[in-house]
């Protein structure tokens, strides 16, 4: 089956028509962005494409009755969250009026603003990376560093399934992963679309402080994954972790060592950090670092 069938069903014909005369249809397709009275825009290979291709109120509508089943309330926790992630893990968020109470949003309605993330994977993008990750059988503290766009998420996923299913580094490990919002592993009905490898636990949808947490306490995993860390009850838990014996691979947001060396939150935590960076031409850049801040290897990705 065509891998984006699933965004096609939920789009309509008029914008699958779209997508298959313009060759957009394949694995350089990252969005599908839809606003109410404005182009619609592709972001292709890299490129936010502005189209000739006017959406209107009915379909947005259309789309997000198709996404719910036409049964919002079905999916209350998930339109509360702000995305539905659909057959294939492709991810679909939205924007519109917030229904709030106590402070707190309770639910959406009037979505005005739909932004379709193509499920993608790059296995074996962090071959590269790999050998620098172990001492013997162990795995290195890791904390993959980049701004946005530059495919950290894209590595981190690529290297869970390498350490799940073990390598001619080190054999596999148990795995947990705490995809908070549901990009690493695109679960869909709890159950990973993206490969991540054949020792994999994974908590969907579930906060990263809370989940490390429970993932310690039910499934033993020799490695925690997490994105996005930062604050410093995510920090609490990543030392947490790392005292009950676990390694943690996790990503943040930041434009290079000193982000990280300046942080102390995030200092002396990690003693492996891969700075990734993107270059005109969409080449990717990882520097890899020790726990020190001195280079150790400086490579292109796949």
């Amino acid at each position: 089956m065509d891998k984006l069938e699933p965004v096609y069903r939920i789009i309509g014909d008029k914008l699958t028509d779209f997508i298959y005369k313009n060759h957009y249809g394949n694995d350089k397709l990252q969005e599908i962005r839809m606003r109410a009275n404005r182009p619609l825009i592709i972001r292709y290979d890299g490129e936010n494409i502005v189209t000739n291709v006017r959406i209107n109120e009915d379909d947005l509508h259309n789309t997000f009755n198709c996404l719910s089943g036409a049964s919002a309330y079905a999916y209350e926790e998930e339109i509360r969250n702000g995305y539905i992630t659909i057959a294939g893990g492709h991810r679909v968020g939205f924007a519109g009026k917030t229904v709030v109470e106590n402070s707190t949003v309770k639910s959406m309605k009037s979505i005005s603003f739909i932004n379709i993330r193509i499920a993608s994977e790059q296995k074996g993008c962090a071959d590269r990376i790999m050998p620098f990750l172990y001492e013997g059988e162990r795995v290195f503290n890791t904390l993959i560093v980049s701004p946005p766009g530059a495919g950290k998420t894209t590595l981190l996923r690529d290297i869970i399934r390498q350490v799940s299913n073990g390598s001619a580094y080190c054999p596999g490990k148990n795995t947990g992963v705490v995809d908070e919002r549901s990009e690493i592993c695109a679960c869909y009905n709890g159950i990973p679309q993206n490969d991540v490898g054949m020792r994999t636990d994974v908590l969907d949808g579930c906060p990263k402080t809370e989940g490390m947490m429970m993932l310690l306490r039910s499934m033993s995993p020799e490695v925690i994954a997490v994105d996005e860390i930062g604050t410093k009850e995510d920090m609490q838990a990543v030392s947490s972790a790392m005292i009950c014996g676990c390694h943690v691979i996790a990503t943040h947001h930041g434009y290079g060592i000193n982000d990280v060396i300046q942080n102390s939150k995030l200092d002396k935590h990690f003693e492996r950090i891969i700075v990734l960076s993107l270059s005109s031409k969409k080449e990717r850049t990882a520097l890899i670092y020790d726990g020190e801040g001195r280079l150790l290897h400086k490579c292109i990705l796949n």
